[in-house]
């Protein structure tokens, strides 16, 4: 109960300074919390919002974030067990990682079009990066140890591969997760913001057109609490995974 108080004391007294700041200053452009809370319960749990915008904005985060999660991973790990292979991509990954996702969704909307495969196309673009990268560190990483013992006892490479190396790599390869995650979130936003016809950025876009403030102001602490509940599930999966790590056992049993 402690931990719990000392976690959100903060928070909940920043609302409170929100809402009397906002009611004296009597602005249409900021509204108080009460007025967002009730202008979030009629578009997002009281309409067909929630089936028509949030469903949609999450399917394009899952599916855009596991695509990447994917591709990351396999070639992270191709680089990673290679000893030349990074010196000849490396430039070309460097250079491509060095291009803003936002600047590239005019090229994939004359690609692809208004749509879901131009907006997953996007996320995928801008959250590879993280993954591939952590996972090429935490493949170079794997202890000399276990890879002398495997030589040793001739491990079949697939073995090797999902039973040595990626779990040796797994705590790095979270830490990319987590990165990739919150610009998920952010590429989402930002794709259905200018190429899309439903989602959340799409409603954001179309309320503020309609001055409709508190309505805007919903969405944004939407996505607020969207992105925590995704780190908080996304931190849940990672001890679940290390808890085999001494350094991941302690905080598990403690908490337990």
């Amino acid at each position: 109960m402690r931990s719990f108080v000392q976690r959100w004391v903060v928070f909940v007294c920043a609302v409170v300074v929100w809402e009397l700041v906002t009611q004296l200053a009597a602005s249409p452009f900021f509204p108080p919390p009460s007025r967002i809370a009730q202008a979030a319960g009629q578009q997002w749990f009281l309409s067909d919002t929630v089936v028509g915008d949030l469903l949609a904005s999450l399917g394009r985060i899952a599916a855009g974030w596991l695509i990447a999660v994917v591709v990351g991973v396999a070639i992270g790990t191709l680089l990673g067990r290679s000893r030349t292979a990074l010196d000849y991509f490396g430039p070309l990954f460097a250079f491509m990682r060095a291009i803003p996702p936002p600047v590239l969704v005019p090229v994939f909307l004359v690609l692809l079009g208004i749509g879901a495969p131009m907006q997953i196309t996007v996320i995928v673009f801008g959250v590879v990066w993280p993954i591939l990268l952590n996972t090429v560190d935490g493949v170079r990483s794997v202890d000399q140890v276990k890879v002398d013992t495997a030589r040793s006892f001739r491990i079949p490479r697939a073995q090797w591969v999902f039973g040595v190396v990626l779990p040796a790599a797994t705590p790095k390869i979270f830490a990319g997760l987590r990165v990739s995650l919150s610009l998920a979130l952010v590429l989402m936003v930002v794709s259905e913001l200018v190429g899309s016809t439903d989602g959340i950025g799409y409603r954001l876009m179309f309320d503020q057109r309609q001055f409709d403030f508190p309505a805007m102001w919903a969405g944004i602490v939407l996505l607020g609490i969207l992105g925590y509940a995704l780190n908080t599930a996304l931190l849940a999966v990672e001890r679940r995974a290390l808890s085999w790590q001494p350094a991941q056992a302690t905080p598990a049993a403690s908490g337990g």
